[in-house]
């Protein structure tokens, strides 16, 4: 490849992951419409999922929202009975929040069919070529991250608002 090409090729991969990027945002958009969520709720019951029981604290860090933002995200997953609040038993004034049994029946199989469609797509691939792939998503994913916390610390433009995140799903 040419030097000239690169600046070509570097803009088509960038242009490329926004619209994986928003294809995805929709995407999650619709699980959690379907589970009468917002989709900041949805990331932390899925980070939850993932990981376990966490503190409260830990869950704001993990998805970049104040600990108060948390609070109403929580609110929200143990109204629709997807998580419950424990004690920390090594420090009592901790709250644990734990994903109940069976929130991941209610999950899955929302995920299943994009699960297929993207295993058939990686059967297209050599291991090299996902190595690569996995490797460049790995170092992008945390600099989105930091990004997105970047403009939430940032104060809004003047009369600009802050979108509200929906507790509900939309009506019918």
């Amino acid at each position: 490849m040419s030097s000239e090409d690169r600046p070509a090729l570097v803009g088509a991969v960038d242009q490329e992951l926004r619209n994986l990027v928003s294809r995805s945002v929709l995407f999650h958009q619709a699980v959690a419409d379907r589970l009468g969520l917002n989709v900041l709720d949805l990331n932390c019951l899925g980070a939850l999922v993932v990981r376990g029981s966490m503190a409260a604290g830990q869950l704001a860090s993990e998805n970049g929202v104040t600990t108060g933002a948390i609070t109403g995200v929580i609110d929200r997953l143990e109204a629709a009975g997807h998580v419950r609040r424990d004690k920390d038993p090594k420090d009592r004034r901790r709250v644990l929040v734990t994903p109940l049994a069976n929130v991941e029946a209610r999950i899955f199989p929302l995920f299943e069919s994009l699960g297929e469609s993207l295993a058939e797509l990686c059967s297209r691939y050599t291991d090299e070529e996902l190595r690569t792939v996995l490797g460049f998503m790995r170092t992008a994913a945390p600099i989105t991250f930091e990004e997105a916390v970047k403009l939430r610390a940032e104060a809004p433009p003047k009369g600009a608002r802050r979108a509200a995140p929906r507790s509900a799903a939309p009506q019918r």
